[in-house]
């Protein structure tokens, strides 16, 4: 089938771009390319570093600030882990996230990633356990399938009612997330790129096959060869035909409860990251830097503001957590709540992340949909979005926004991944 006119229209446009972009080892040869990445969060942060190594010029732009407490990278911790049922996709990009964590850790010697392994717990209907345990397999990932008394006997201080099953993923573990964050900037700053705290007025106006400038709130603008909107919950707003109700924030809960004193049985490294596969998926990590027992309910909650929207608990929020606490770890029943923080998922109808051309502007770039699973992918995504904006990767099927078109014959899937 031959080329369609917007293809041989983009390959024009982008010809030019790459090739100031291309040579050995992905450093620019002539004048570097000048890339403007909006958001300082997972995705933004790690592809502004990737592409600033690279040898483009960067500027990352954040409205507050990377891991600020809006963001959908803020907070504390995150999961990393490989499990991932079916969707060999993510587990193997994790599996690269998860060297990559390991191996700027080693350099940074900051601690950002903990390997505490993760347990996870089934109820009747353990497929997704299955399908995780044969995808981990074939990346080369370990992963031990537990009868509930082999689980009780490693972790006592767990009550396995309910459950009847378990996998033990001893390479996963949790990540501090705002510290990340923060840091990533820093060392992109110290790189030679340039951030700016600022904000991009919405929405961003696509008026041509190339977008050569974007509005800033207050009248300034920002230029560039190459744009890429990494800006989480806030993707709607920018680019309200494209993406609009495709990326939904949903307001979701989370707790920290106090451990009994001296007990160090709840927290790392003798309590592993956990999550609870049933009905409601329930997970938590170990009680860590001093905040507390972490536990969240990772059912999508009410669709949220992320700008002005509140972010208090509520009183029915903590008594469901209270209630799954005093059946999983009945020794914490009583255990005081220490803080509460509201984040967001920025979710796509499939949960599936968006990482794809804007369809009218060759020269953008869009990456979001992390949909609650996507903090730990950070440096692995950060490549894989460097090597598209420089042209020297293409996008995968499964990110694309073509997708989002109309929902499936079987509708869209409702799951954890």
């Amino acid at each position: 089938m031959g080329a369609s006119r917007r293809d041989v229209l983009k390959a024009s446009i982008l010809l030019p771009l790459m090739a100031s972009a291309a040579g050995v080892d992905g450093v620019s040869q002539g004048v570097p390319m000048r890339v403007a990445v909006v958001g300082a969060g997972a995705f933004g942060g790690w592809t502004a570093l990737e592409l600033q190594r690279r040898g483009s010029r960067v500027t990352l732009i954040d409205a507050w600030g990377p891991g600020n407490a809006r963001a959908s990278s803020g907070g504390e911790t995150r999961v990393i882990r490989a499990t991932y049922g079916s969707r060999a996709i993510y587990t193997k990009m994790a599996a690269r996230a998860l060297q990559l964590w390991q191996a700027y850790d080693a350099k940074w010697e900051r601690g950002f990633f903990r390997k505490t392994g993760a347990l996870w717990m089934f109820g009747a209907d353990d497929a997704f356990g299955k399908a995780s345990a044969a995808a981990l397999r074939t990346q080369g990932l370990p992963i031990e399938e537990l009868t509930p008394q082999a689980a009780a006997r490693r972790f006592p201080q767990i009550s396995f009612d309910a459950i009847a099953s378990a996998l033990w993923e001893p390479e996963a573990g949790y990540l501090h997330a705002r510290r990340a964050c923060e840091h990533v900037v820093q060392r992109f700053i110290a790189e030679g790129g340039e951030y700016r705290q600022a904000a991009v007025h919405a929405p961003v106006r696509v008026d041509g096959a190339v977008v050569k400038r974007v509005a800033l709130d207050g009248g300034d603008a920002i230029e560039a060869d190459a744009f890429v909107f990494a800006c989480g919950p806030w993707l709607g707003q920018m680019f309200p035909e494209v993406i609009g109700k495709r990326v939904t924030p949903t307001r979701q809960e989370v707790y920290y409860f106090g451990t009994p004193p001296g007990d160090a049985r709840f927290l790392d490294p003798q309590m592993p990251v956990w999550v609870d596969y049933r009905d409601r998926l329930m997970y938590g990590i170990p009680g860590n830097a001093n905040r507390g027992f972490k536990v969240a309910d990772d059912s999508a909650g009410p669709v949220f503001d992320p700008t002005s929207g509140t972010r208090d608990a509520t009183p029915a929020g903590i008594t469901a957590a209270r209630a799954f606490i005093r059946q999983r770890f009945p020794l914490l029943a009583d255990a005081p709540l220490l803080g509460s923080e509201v984040c967001q998922y920025e979710s796509s109808p499939d949960s599936h992340f968006i990482v794809d051309r804007h369809p009218a502007a060759a020269n953008v770039w869009i990456a979001g949909g992390g949909s609650g699973h996507g903090f730990k992918m950070g440096p692995a995504l950060g490549e894989h979005l460097a090597s598209l904006v420089l042209g020297t990767a293409t996008p995968e099927p499964q990110f694309s926004l073509s997708r989002l078109a109309a929902p499936p014959a079987g509708g869209w899937e409702e799951k954890w991944s």
